[in-house]
């Protein structure tokens, strides 16, 4: 809730800033369409003062026009005075009368043409200001043109960066509200989940402490009164109890034993290779045996290193022995691992293998360097492989001496004291890893060697593979020793805490006496519990038995239906024995009328006796003649009705059939018709069971379309509810957006006033400056 409420401040203050924001769009919008009139108008005014230019520049010429025509009167004039002085030089006379009148008329044009000397003089210079004054005006209006243009361009670009801005501030805001919304509805959710838990934790909490508690007041009242003494308070009387069988601690030694067995047949197959290798290369370089013979060292090394399987191989055996022993049904500890002493054994003889080849490696690796084809590079990674052949055999006898201390408590248990087994299993695993350190500075020293060895002259194929097959060797032999130390470091707290163990509470170590013990009462309870053990019963699998639920749930073969279904039968069973009863009793009475019959029979039978004697003779001829009247007449049937049906006899003669083929008759006659009722009822019968499963199904399908209109019903609530809830947030932020555009209106009216109030100033000093414009022409 802290989160949503958080989330929902945040959103709040984003609404808070998008709404200034806008308000700040709208005011540039309003400025940058009043900028863009001021531009409009200046526009206009530029056009009305290059009208007026024009005009001016149209007097400027008509002016010009009339200077030179009043230029072309004053040349014209000066001419007529010309021949006015010349012709009164004829007549004097004449030009004493005439002079007068020319002198009056030249100072009337000198005083005309000086007024309109004076005149254009004055309208030139009115001209050169007035077009100063433009050049001014206009140069002004121009460079406030372009900065408003620029200015306009500016807020017009600043306006779209905005719009873009606040579009896509408004979709990433709109996009993280639905985020929000759908995330604070699936906290909510959470919330609720993790409260409905909580509270069933800690009903269940108060239950389980009650319960426990109950439990513990029991367990202390019976240990109180029924054990007078508990040895599991002492160390010393808690060792004599019998441990517990630590399967998984077992399954756990077995499977590291597994992987240690691995690596150290890695290992050993490095060491056979490297060994074998090297008395290759013995008897390669720096004398070829197929050639020349070798020295008796070398002959001697040789012979030893190939014994070396005899050495190696028992390493794997004595591992493949320790890792046998640790099973299941076992207890394995440092007291009981026997095994353990067998591979220190292989190991040691290793060891010796190792102190017998080392010597006369050196003497090799020196007799090597003394060759005449040994250079000085070659004979200075010799040496570093001399002291790392010391550092090997060093090492390899830390690991035994540590191994052999490990093998100790299971022959000598005061031997190697338990408090000291951390500190020997550390050593172990710093062994190691020296070790590989070791291994890596021999690959490195021996694969410069082998460099080295190829640019030897006499450098043949078989040394060039030899060293390889060396150097993979030693490289194999550093990763199989390098899985190793990583191998035992990973599992050294394994082995420190859990190779030992004792029984419950207890701090002790366990005996191999308590192991044996404790094996034997393993072996007893396992006995114990596959008596007990019984073969359970062929289930159904887990698929079918989803299908027969299915089928169970939607058709005939529910509970309830087959309940119904045992009623309806047990009560036509109750219908067919009463059916029974009833043919059962017809049965007997029409017995009784069979035997009633018979008599009757027997007894009209006993009265023709005698006749039948005395015509016994003539019998044979009569029953021929009846013979033929048989064969000779036809059969005629007689057709018998009653309720239950119709029966058709045939008769042999006229007279009525024979008693008991009649009754054989209607016997068979009704049992076919009671087998046929009875196929009818059963077809009715599982035709009605029919329709009640398809009621049954379609009553349950119906129970389920309402709960689902129920649930989309609520559904429907909540999507109304949001609704309602988003028009309300509409409302708001429409009437927030409606009180902040009355108040851009109220501010851009207030700027219109301002603005209106500058254009009138403007105007009137545009009129002032008419008015002295036009007073300057009139001076």
């Amino acid at each position: 809730m802290a989160a949503a409420a958080e989330l929902q401040g945040k959103y709040q203050k984003l609404a808070q800033e998008y709404s200034k924001l806008r308000a700040q769009n709208q005011v540039l919008k309003k400025g940058v369409v009043d900028e863009q009139a001021n531009s409009a108008s200046l526009k206009e005014q530029l056009k009305m003062k290059d009208q007026s230019l024009r005009k001016l520049q149209q007097e400027m010429d008509s002016l010009t026009f009339r200077n030179q025509q009043l230029a072309k009167r004053v040349e014209l004039l000066q001419d007529e005075l010309a021949l006015s002085e010349a012709r009164g030089k004829k007549n004097k006379k004449s030009a004493e009368s005439s002079s007068q009148l020319s002198q009056e008329q030249k100072s009337v044009f000198n005083e005309d043409l000086q007024k309109k000397i004076e005149e254009n003089e004055r309208l030139h210079i009115l001209f050169f200001e007035a077009d100063e004054q433009h050049k001014r005006l206009e140069a002004e209006l121009r460079t406030r043109l372009e900065v408003l243009e620029t200015d306009a361009a500016q807020h017009q670009a600043v306006v779209d960066s905005l719009t873009r801005k606040y579009t896509d501030t408004i979709e990433k805001l709109q996009n993280d509200k639905a985020k929000l919304e759908i995330k604070s509805q699936t906290l909510e959710r959470e919330a609720k989940d993790c409260r409905l838990r909580t509270e069933e934790c800690q009903q269940q909490l108060k239950n389980l402490q009650a319960a426990l508690g109950t439990r513990l007041e029991e367990s202390l009242c019976i240990i109180n009164e029924k054990v007078p003494f508990n040895d599991t308070r002492s160390n010393r009387y808690n060792a004599l109890n019998v441990p517990l069988h630590n399967r998984r601690h077992q399954l756990k030694l077995r499977d590291l034993a597994g992987q240690a067995l691995a690596f150290v047949q890695e290992l050993v197959t490095a060491l056979l290779n490297f060994h074998t290798y090297t008395e290759q290369k013995v008897q390669i370089f720096p004398i070829d045996s197929a050639t020349d013979t070798i020295s008796p060292l070398n002959q001697k090394f040789s012979q030893y290193l190939h014994e070396n399987a005899s050495y190696v191989r028992p390493l794997e055996e004595g591992m493949l022995h320790l890792f046998e022993s640790i099973t299941e049904d076992t207890v394995t500890v440092l007291e009981t691992a026997v095994k353990l002493k067998v591979f220190s054994e292989h190991l040691a003889s290793y060891l010796r293998f190792l102190r017998k080849i080392l010597p006369y490696q050196l003497k090799s690796l020196e007799e090597e360097c003394e060759s005449s084809l040994c250079t000085a590079a070659l004979r200075a990674r010799n040496m570093e492989l001399h002291r790392d052949m010391k550092k090997l055999t060093a090492i390899f006898e830390k690991l035994h001496t540590y191994i052999s201390l490990l093998a100790l408590p299971s022959t000598k248990p005061e031997g190697l004291l338990r408090t000291n087994y951390n500190l020997v299993f550390t050593n172990i695993a710093t062994s190691l890893h020296g070790f590989h350190d070791i291994l890596k500075d021999i690959s490195k020293h021996y694969s410069q060697k082998a460099t080295l060895e190829q640019d030897v002259p006499t450098a043949t194929q078989k040394l060039i593979t030899t060293n390889d097959c060396i150097l993979s060797s030693v490289v194999a032999l550093t990763n199989g020793v390098g899985k190793i130390a990583s191998f035992f470091s990973n599992n050294l707290d394994h082995f420190t805490a859990s190779l030992s163990y004792g029984p419950k509470g207890g701090t002790e170590f366990i005996s191999p006496l308590s192991a044996e013990c404790m094996l034997q009462y393993k072996k007893k309870a396992v006995a114990y519990m596959k008596s007990l053990k019984k073969p359970c019963a062929d289930s159904v699998p887990y698929e079918e038995a989803l299908a027969n639920r299915r089928v169970l749930l939607s058709s005939t073969e529910s509970r309830e239906g087959l309940a119904q279904q045992v009623q309806q039968s047990l009560e036509k069973i109750a219908k067919l024995e009463q059916e029974k009863e009833h043919w059962m009793l017809e049965a007997q009475l029409a017995k009784i009328k069979l035997e009633k019959e018979n008599q009757k029979l027997k007894n009209s039978l006993s009265g023709h006796l005698t006749e039948t004697i005395q015509e016994r003779s003539v019998l044979p001829n009569v029953a021929e003649q009846k013979k033929e009247t048989t064969e000779k007449s036809p059969r005629e049937p007689i057709k018998s009705t009653s309720l239950i049906g119709m029966l058709t006899i045939t008769t042999d003669n006229e007279k009525a059939p024979d008693v008991e083929s009649r009754e054989d008759l209607i016997k068979n006659h009704y049992m076919a018709r009671i087998a046929e009722l009875t196929s009818h009822l059963q077809l009715a019968d599982s035709k009605s069971v029919h329709f009640h499963a398809e009621c049954r199904a379609l009553a349950k399908r119906l129970s389920l379309a309402e709960k689902s209109k129920e649930s989309l019903t609520e559904e429907l609530k909540l999507a109304s509810q949001n609704i309602s809830r988003l028009q309300d947030e509409l409302m708001t932020t429409k009437r927030s957006y409606e009180d902040q555009l009355s108040m851009m209106s109220d501010h851009l009216c207030s700027m219109n006033e301002t603005l209106t109030k500058q254009r009138e100033e403007i105007d009137t000093l545009k009129m002032t400056s008419k008015g002295n414009s036009k007073k300057n022409k009139n001076r």
